[in-house]
């Protein structure tokens, strides 16, 4: 007797290809907004807030549970008339990997926090 039993095959979904560094970028300006809004710039507090910042932002990209590995680096600065200028270069697969930056400012402080995310390649 022919019961009609089929295979059921599981074809694997296609993975989005890319960085998505509008999805990394909200994530930062939170960690940000959570550590410094509402802060005036002090010294005292620079390096407890930085630590803060590429903590929880490498925190809350790992957990999108994506094959990357992530670098995060902070930097925050007294507001001042000279600026603040920052340049970085990579030489990667710009197809799977990416980068971003986010800026944030209040009236004491300038904020610049970058997201570079390496595919990893099983």
């Amino acid at each position: 007797v022919d019961r009609g039993v089929g295979v059921l095959v599981a074809l694997p979904l296609p993975l989005p290809v890319g960085f998505n560094a509008e999805e990394a970028h909200n994530i930062v300006k939170e960690c940000v907004d959570g550590v410094l809004g509402g802060e005036d710039y002090n010294h005292n507090n620079i390096n407890q807030w930085t630590a803060s910042i590429v903590e929880q932002s490498l925190t809350h990209l790992v957990k999108l549970g994506k094959a990357y590995k992530y670098i995060v680096t902070c930097a925050v600065v007294q507001k001042s008339a000279y600026g603040f200028h920052t340049a970085s270069s990579c030489f990667w697969d710009t197809t799977s990997d990416g980068t971003c930056t986010v800026r944030w400012e209040n009236r004491t402080m300038n904020c610049i926090v970058n997201v570079f995310a390496i595919a990893i390649v099983l």
